[in-house]
């Protein structure tokens, strides 16, 4: 990113630039779980648990003792849920889907959907997943991004009408583990949603080793993107990075269903998608206890509270504003949040007007109408790849402090090396 490009003007560049490749979302989701893996677990009803490598950083159990994501309704828009895994079972809330817009059609053919909810609320139970926000419920969208075919296909709405159905309901969140080329219908839908105060999250995409591009609809306007890291604080070498990473969050190394059969997960699963899924849990976190913040207040604590070394008004290209760490708002009860008509994000976000008017009014309202024609975005291949970092000093490690959580090392994280050239990590703002 060259020093003084604007985010939101970088943005419109891209939008305008890729808008003519446009097609339906039916290839493979961009933030997915590699579709390799190294083994499979014995059964469904192994401690999958034991492998989730986050939760004692991440001080789980001490956060569960003030809060567990209860009362927060988390819309999750990706290949569908199923109800009926052990984790899951009355976690799911696939009756409060309208019917208008979604016919009902949450069944899961991947197993990509299903792992996201498991991460943000499953209960744990049968040895499963345990999501960081237990407590939360899951409202499912299924959109069509893993090439449904026939009748299947057309139960399933596109990315910009689940986003605007979900605005439409009391979900206080919106996560979505995909990503493509820029929509503008999406992005209207997008804007839409942050006007009627809804926290959107979405996984930046797997393109580290290539072009390292931020997809959409995490490269939008009022989208908190989240990039991955490793179980040593190392940004993943598959995630994207750029001028549109807020957070980085745990990405890597643990288990996932592979397929639509459900019997057993895989191990080492790998991915944005559940980098995003974990900040969305950390936001129910967050939300569960203080239900009246608004939206801004949320965003404000994750970015107050992440982990990083570097100044808050220089986010890296690669971190964002750094680790997610719920654990550190929880704690503390004297937390001030801000005004709850700030966007903090404002600067990035082209004045933040949506959101300010969101936070002085963040009920949601009654069904709106949809544009008469839209598209989804179209997906990129999920990278696959294991661990490490993308470049040398790019991490969030912990410090001795057993109360933080992947501290960037200091001067080491201002310069990144790749393929023998420099360059700065920490990206430039909005030119003022």
């Amino acid at each position: 990113m060259k020093s003084g490009t604007s985010r939101r003007t970088e943005r419109a560049r891209l939008r305008g630039g890729r808008r003519g490749s446009r097609v339906r979302a039916v290839g493979a989701i961009v933030g997915t779980l590699a579709a390799l893996s190294v083994g499979l677990a014995p059964s469904a009803t192994a401690d999958e648990q034991s492998k989730q490598w986050y939760l004692k950083p991440m001080q789980a159990e001490q956060m569960w003792k003030v809060s567990t994501g209860k009362g927060v309704k988390v819309a999750v828009i990706d290949t569908g849920v199923n109800p009926d895994t052990p984790s899951l079972r009355g976690q799911v809330l696939a009756d409060e889907v309208p019917k208008s817009v979604a016919y009902h059609a949450t069944h899961d053919f991947a197993g990509h959907g299903t792992t996201m909810a498991e991460l943000i609320a499953g209960t744990g139970a049968g040895g499963g997943i345990k999501g960081l926000a237990p407590g939360a419920k899951i409202v499912p969208y299924r959109i069509d991004i893993k090439g449904l075919k026939g009748a299947e296909a057309k139960k399933s709405p596109e990315s910009w009408q689940a986003i605007r159905a979900a605005a439409d309901t009391d979900a206080k969140i919106i996560s979505m583990s995909y990503g493509g080329v820029p929509d503008p219908t999406e992005e209207e839908a997008v804007k839409y949603a942050a006007s009627k105060g809804k926290l959107l999250i979405a996984a930046v995409g797997n393109d580290g080793r290539g072009k390292g591009q931020v997809d959409f609809p995490a490269g939008f306007p009022y989208v908190i993107g989240v990039s991955s890291m490793d179980a040593s604080g190392n940004v993943s070498k598959f995630s994207s990075h750029g001028s549109w990473v807020d957070l980085t969050a745990p990405g890597e190394g643990f288990p996932g269903w592979c397929d639509a059969t459900f019997r057993s997960y895989c191990d080492n699963q790998n991915g944005t998608s559940a980098a995003a899924a974990i900040a969305s849990a950390s936001a129910a976190l967050i939300w569960s206890a203080h239900p009246d913040w608004t939206v801004n207040q949320v965003t404000r604590a994750l970015l107050d509270t992440a982990g990083r070394s570097w100044a808050r008004n220089n986010p890296s290209s690669y971190l964002g504003y750094g680790a997610v760490r719920p654990k550190n708002v929880l704690k503390n009860p004297h937390y001030d949040p801000g005004p709850p008509d700030v966007d903090p994000l404002a600067e990035e976000n082209g004045g933040g007007d949506l959101l300010a008017k969101a936070g002085a009014s963040p009920a949601p309202s009654a069904s709106a109408s949809a544009p008469a024609s839209a598209s989804a975005s179209s997906q990129a291949p999920e990278n696959g790849t294991s661990g490490g970092t993308s470049a040398a000093g790019s991490n969030a490690r912990s410090s001795n402090d057993s109360s933080t959580l992947w501290i960037a090392l200091g001067a080491a994280a201002a310069v990144v090396v790749i393929g023998g050239g420099g360059f700065a990590v920490m990206r430039a703002r909005r030119a003022r």
